[in-house]
């Protein structure tokens, strides 16, 4: 009888630390990095618990940003069209649509008529 490969669950093995794939940690990083321009500001004010509470809220919601799905709810427009998609590829796709100056391409096709 031959080797048999048992099969095994691979979903978290791309994981850092159990929580953060590696998009998550890298946006978690950048967000905390402009958390910590904000605590420099606060600490200088003399609020140095202030400004770590900012650096953890920053963080978390980059940790957001690069975690989570737009959930697909049926009440608001929005969702319908974007739900099941990374909330970060949405948020480049609006930035590249604000680059483009909100412009809709749209191709029209004319029939040609007979005239009779």
């Amino acid at each position: 009888m031959g080797p048999y490969n048992i099969p095994r669950n691979v979903k978290d093995e791309g994981r850092i630390l159990f929580v953060f794939t590696g998009k998550s940690m890298i946006y978690t990083v950048i967000a905390a990095g402009v958390g910590f321009f904000f605590y420099l500001i606060i600490a200088a004010m003399g609020a140095k618990l202030i400004g770590m509470l900012v650096i953890a809220i920053f963080a978390l919601i980059g940790f957001c940003i690069g975690t989570f799905k737009v959930p697909d709810l049926g009440a608001f427009a929005f969702t319908k069209k974007v739900g099941g998609e990374n909330i970060d590829d949405v948020i480049f796709r609006a930035i590249r649509f604000k680059k483009a100056h909100n412009r809709i391409y749209t191709y029209e096709i004319e029939e040609e008529t007979k005239d009779e």
